[in-house]
């Protein structure tokens, strides 16, 4: 995605800023070697810090479908990641510099986004705008002197292009194949006394049911049985009881 941002740059710049001039367009880091080397008039874009843009994080998937119209796969969606460019310009008069500097700023400040039609690969397959701001204060963690320094040049004026460009590189989800028109089946099977499955019987509206129990007493007739056993295991214990009490009052008399 780095090098797609850097051609449309190029191109954009060559096509609006540019226009019918013979200045050079390169990604270079402005070292004092660098410098030392530069004979023509030119302008530097250099890539000096890559950061995720928290902002425009997504949470979720998003759906893939077939021809048909079925999903497929889940992907997660694009993260952006800020692309800072310090931006300079090199001539042997800086009243030059200033002249390139402010064709560049003003070719910038009428566009919000990259033009789609400077967008070339991935990043115009992937039909997402590509966000871009300039001249915004930097960011607290560091300063344009603290990359100057880092450089090991001198300081000099610059435009300071931060482009939010979206990355797909993620891992992709295959879904599952689609239920069928008979609907989700969810069995029991292993449950003692439960059956995977059953027919749904007449006049239940075709829903089936699930885990009925085996053929069996109903639970009716089961509590009429229980309670007759315990009315004939009292009445055994009553005759019992009757018989020593009669015997108990014969030796007492």
């Amino acid at each position: 995605m780095i090098h797609e941002v850097d051609e449309a740059l190029r191109g954009l710049f060559r096509a609006e800023a540019l226009a019918g001039s013979q200045v050079t367009v390169v990604f270079d880091a402005p070292t004092r070697e660098w410098a030392a080397k530069v004979s023509a008039p030119t302008i530097n874009l250099y890539l000096y810090d890559i950061r995720e843009d928290m902002r425009r994080r997504q949470r979720g998937l998003h759906n893939e479908y077939n021809e048909e119209g079925v999903v497929v796969a889940r992907v997660r969606p694009p993260r952006f990641f800020k692309l800072s460019y310090l931006i300079t310009a090199w001539t042997r008069r800086p009243e030059d510099e200033h002249r390139l500097l402010s064709a560049l700023l003003v070719c910038l400040m009428g566009h919000d986004v990259l033009p789609e039609e400077r967008l070339g690969g991935e990043l115009a397959a992937l039909g997402v705008p590509v966000p871009m701001t300039i001249a915004l204060p930097p960011p607290t963690d560091r300063s344009f002197a603290d990359v100057w320094n880092a450089l090991g040049g001198e300081l000099k004026p610059s435009l300071d292009l931060v482009v939010s460009v979206p990355v797909t590189a993620s891992p992709r989800y295959p879904a599952g194949p689609p239920v069928g028109d008979e609907g989700l089946r969810v069995g029991f099977s292993g449950l003692p006394g439960a059956e995977a499955e059953s027919r749904a019987p007449a006049g239940n509206g075709g829903l089936p049911l699930y885990g009925t129990l085996p053929d069996g007493p109903s639970p009716e007739r089961r509590r009429a049985e229980e309670a007759a056993a315990r009315e004939e295991r009292g009445g055994t214990g009553g005759g019992r009881r009757s018989g020593i009490a009669s015997r108990v009052s014969e030796e007492e008399s």
